[in-house]
């Protein structure tokens, strides 16, 4: 190969089977044929393509493969080499080769496809959460189906990029990466898919998180017409591990409660936990216990433990002194020498910790972190700062929590209280 190393000089690809057991293809056509859909596009004339990269054995037109993470089988009714803007159609690909699949149904980016009768999952991708997001509304009535439309073959495409409707105002959210991410995207509807909007201003998704545990207590009856229900539900929330999710716990005896109601219980914890206590942002990093509870034989149901664990979980989450995280990027701007600092004076308004500054071929690269909410128009001030010669390169690092007075101002800002 000119360009790449040949399949033969790399190590084989490993994955794991229905089990977890590791399995080992090597790059030849006599294996069982298994690949890795690593990117999706819309096309106006062919529908969906599905870009996949072979590792093993062969995959041919007409064949029926299978995705072991979505359980479900395709039939492979095209198959596409791309080279540049030119389309080569090839009746089959083997170990090594990129191609593009027209029409999968039910793959996704990051899923593997292997031989039918076959299973084995190669090594997932991971996508991080949004960080930033924007209010969007079609200019007219004759723009939002379209919008809705447009939105959808973008969130298929674009994995990092979520929609969502807003609970209290109705407004459609469109969050992604950062700033730069969202115009590509607005621009994007513009010029592709001919889709007028109206765009708001950028907000900071923040989070919520605990730093004291708490126990809070769950008790939903209904009484007269009807039929009555009953779910009783007692919750200790507890702080963890920074970027450890969310986990929950039973620690109750069946006779208080019993397993059937263990699992509804679980789904109205997460749930809640999506918008709470301090403005509705989701809660990271928290341990649920279930720790105590009771139950009717002839009155308790699913949705009343649904409910009482939503009620049990607020009160928990209110009481845990919960504090507003903000994301943290991780930026390296490279700037000529002599201009170094008033880039670092623009950083340190910014919040921003500067963790070294390091020389590269006559020009200084500076690695810092930075709070996401102070970065907005970032290009703009290092243009200006460094007439238009330095360049800088941001992604998202982890969630930090935000200084206390600062926390204040925001809350007052979008609870007005």
């Amino acid at each position: 190969c000119r360009y790449l190393p040949s399949p033969v000089d790399v190590p084989p690809i490993e994955g794991k089977d229905k089990n977890g057991a590791p399995l080992v293809r090597k790059p030849e056509r006599s294996e069982k044929f298994c690949g890795l859909v690593f990117k999706l596009q819309a096309d106006t004339f062919v529908g969906n393509l599905s870009f996949i990269r072979v590792y093993s054995g062969e995959l041919q037109v007409g064949d029926k493969v299978f995705n072991p993470l979505k359980r479900k089988k395709e039939k492979i009714s095209k198959l596409i080499k791309l080279h540049a803007n030119k389309r080569e159609e090839v009746d089959r690909i083997g170990p090594g080769d990129i191609g593009a699949v027209v029409g999968l149904k039910f793959t996704t980016t990051g899923d593997t496809l292997c031989a039918a009768g076959d299973f084995i999952v190669l090594e997932a991708m991971e996508f991080p959460e949004p960080v930033i997001g924007v209010a969007i509304e079609a200019k007219t009535k004759a723009d939002e189906g379209k919008l809705t439309e447009s939105l959808k073959k973008i969130v298929k495409e674009d994995p990092s990029f979520r929609v969502s409707i807003d609970e209290d105002s109705g407004q459609t959210i469109i969050s992604g990466m950062g700033e730069l991410h969202l115009e590509i995207i607005i621009d994007r509807l513009l010029r592709e898919f001919k889709v007028n909007a109206n765009v708001g201003t950028p907000q900071v998704a923040y989070r919520d998180t605990l730093t004291t545990a708490a126990t809070g207590e769950g008790r939903f009856e209904t009484h007269g017409t009807g039929r009555e229900q009953y779910g009783h539900v007692v919750l200790e929330l507890i702080p963890a591990v920074r970027e450890s999710g969310i986990s929950f716990e039973s620690l109750v005896q069946e006779d208080q409660v019993p397993q059937e109601y263990v699992q509804a219980i679980e789904k109205g914890v997460r749930d809640s936990l999506d918008s709470v206590p301090l403005i509705g942002y989701p809660v990271l990093d928290v341990t649920v216990r279930l720790t105590g509870g009771s139950y009717d034989e002839e009155r308790s149901t699913e949705m009343a433990f649904g409910v009482a664990a939503t009620m049990a979980c607020r009160e928990a989450a209110a009481r845990g002194n919960p504090i507003l995280l903000e994301p943290v990027m991780s930026l390296e701007v490279v700037t000529p020498e002599e201009y170094l600092g008033d880039v670092m004076n623009d950083l340190n308004r910014k919040r921003a910790q500067v963790n070294g500054v390091e020389a590269d071929r006559g020009r200084q690269v500076v690695h810092a972190l930075a709070p996401l909410a102070e970065m907005f128009g970032y290009s703009t001030d290092l243009r200006s700062a460094t007439q238009g010669r330095a360049m800088f390169t941001m992604q998202f690092s982890e969630f930090a929590e935000v200084p206390a007075k600062k926390a204040e101002n925001i809350i007052y800002k979008i609870r007005g209280v």
